[in-house]
């Protein structure tokens, strides 16, 4: 299976918004310029989320959606504040080609089914946002990572594939955003636990972190943010420019790297991926 790259890019009203542990958002920029790089450059997916839809109860992404889908032509999965059959087909008629539902879904598992029947399990992500317990295992939350459910991560991942899911996106809640790579163990539980695909998310810092996550965590794709967004904004001007300078100098967490840069440490490690140039 060739390993997919995917930008993600978590969206608050019409900014590119970035944190740690999924909290304490700052503005980057503009989301349709930077996916509009990522796909001009190589990307695979894009992945859309709205960081407080369901927060505040709404869902205000779709013209990011419609604006992005005019501009780029590789899948985009959107996800944030969908409660409903009918947010669904908002989404996808706005541009998506997949949707990424936690918070209804847990709720609502139900939807899952419904979801999958109505619009096929292709086009039916499940996201589970986790944290380690301190006694052991994982926990899934919800709320973009704000509120805890008991419920454990693992069996609702094995959940979510009899009820029709198509993939699975994993991102681990203590790893987001710090740069310090992503939790191998909680990807390849889930990864080994279920046999549709699995996107690794939460920590990229450096291109071996992506590396060490297909082969040692079983990720079948791959969800990056900071490395990627940080980058671009320390060495374009004009991505620079977007998010006001604001970001000069404060890229510490995560090193330079790039979606190209990331796909040849792949294919010279013998991994298959689309490397185009």
């Amino acid at each position: 299976m060739s390993i997919r790259i995917i930008p993600r890019l978590d969206i608050k009203s019409e900014n590119l918004v970035k944190g740690i542990h999924l909290e304490g958002i700052r503005v980057l920029g503009r989301p349709e310029q930077f996916a509009r790089y990522y796909y001009e450059n190589g990307a695979d997916e894009l992945l859309y989320m709205d960081a407080v839809a369901t927060l505040y109860d709404r869902n205000s992404i779709l013209e990011v959606v419609r604006q992005t889908s005019a501009e780029t032509f590789i899948p985009l999965t959107v996800g944030g504040g969908l409660r409903s059959l009918e947010d669904i087909r908002n989404a996808l008629h706005a541009g998506a080609d997949k949707v990424s539902l936690n918070t209804a879904a847990i709720r609502t598992p139900n939807v899952i089914r419904e979801a999958s029947e109505h619009f096929g399990s292709s086009t039916i992500v499940i996201s589970i946002e986790a944290k380690r317990r301190p006694n052991g295992g994982y926990e899934a939350y919800t709320d973009c990572g704000r509120e805890s459910t008991g419920i454990e991560a693992i069996s609702w991942a094995k959940r979510v594939e009899e009820l029709g899911a198509g993939e699975i996106l994993v991102t681990s809640i203590d790893r987001e955003g710090t740069g310090q790579g992503y939790d191998l163990d909680l990807t390849r539980q889930i990864a080994n636990s279920v046999s549709i695909p699995t996107i690794a998310c939460g920590g990229a810092g450096c291109t071996e972190h992506v590396l060490e996550v297909v082969e040692r965590g079983a990720a079948d794709a791959i969800s990056i943010a900071s490395m990627l967004h940080y980058t671009l904004l320390k060495n374009e001007a004009s991505f620079e420019d977007s998010a006001g300078g604001r970001f000069r100098g404060g890229y510490s967490r995560v090193g330079d790297s790039s979606i190209k840069a990331v796909k040849r440490c792949l294919v010279e490690s013998g991994l298959e991926c689309r490397l185009e140039g």
